[in-house]
């Protein structure tokens, strides 16, 4: 049986896995504070249907809460926790079924699991806010299992704490010209995906936003993050198989168990 993935534009895809829509990191802005969306279409209002949407962490660019108002009335919504108390707006989502998740915690939705797993990554709701929650990557297991990073950085336990999987969903980027601390470029996503060996790959978290007024500096960690991570992976990761795809593009992956 196959799942299919549709890449949306940075951290946002659809996963359709055992009849259930699962949506991570909802973004559907094309302006977010000192950001705009360089490439790509906005999502169409189908993006937005979705039985289950996954918040990685509290940043705007992964919670932003116009995006998550725009999902229809009785939509899971899996966030860290402590998500509600760090950022209010989240509590006057009330048309959406919240539920918190910590590293081992187990969802299931329809015909799917989901599993809450590490991540490396600043949780704190930027640029203030003295709540804390953890970052999170997550497990969707219905006929595949697949891997969504969210936002990490390259540890040690990665492969351990994600266990099996046959896709990740994995950043190579970010919207900036230098990325900082907890992230992973296309040579340390490359790293994760020989530590993981799943049998397909779709890099995410790239090429679709960036600074207002910063188009001339280091253009190349806009453009080459795709392109950079299938040649590494093809070094590195030999026989994952790596699917670039484009904005609003969908791949069909089957799964032999």
């Amino acid at each position: 049986m196959p799942v299919e993935v549709t890449w949306w534009g940075h951290a946002t895809c659809t996963i359709e896995d055992s009849n259930v829509r699962v949506l991570t990191d909802p973004l559907f802005a094309r302006r977010l504070a000192h950001l705009r969306r360089r490439r790509g279409a906005l999502p169409p209002p189908p993006a937005w249907r979705a039985d289950v949407a996954l918040v990685s962490h509290l940043h705007a660019d992964h919670l932003h809460l116009p995006s998550l108002a725009r999902l229809a009335p009785g939509t899971r919504l899996l966030v860290p926790r402590d998500a509600p108390r760090a950022v209010p707006g989240l509590r006057r989502l009330t048309h959406l079924e919240v539920s918190e998740m910590t590293p081992g915690d187990e969802a299931r939705v329809g015909g799917v699991v989901i599993r809450a797993v590490p991540a490396r990554h600043d949780g704190r709701r930027l640029p203030v806010g003295p709540h804390r929650s953890p970052a999170l990557g997550y497990v969707v297991e219905g006929e595949a299992r697949t891997y969504f990073a969210g936002d990490t950085g390259l540890f040690e336990s990665m492969a351990e704490d994600v266990g099996p999987v046959d896709v990740t969903l994995l950043p190579v980027g970010g919207w900036g010209p230098y990325l900082g601390e907890g992230h992973l470029d296309a040579g340390r996503a490359a790293e994760a995906l020989a530590r993981l060996a799943p049998r397909s790959a779709v890099p995410v978290h790239y090429g679709t936003y960036w600074p207002i007024g910063m188009d001339a500096v280091r253009p190349h960690e806009f453009h080459a993050p795709g392109d950079e991570f299938v040649r590494l992976a093809a070094e590195r990761a030999p026989r994952v198989a790596v699917h670039r795809l484009g904005h609003g593009e969908s791949v069909r992956l089957e799964v032999a168990r």
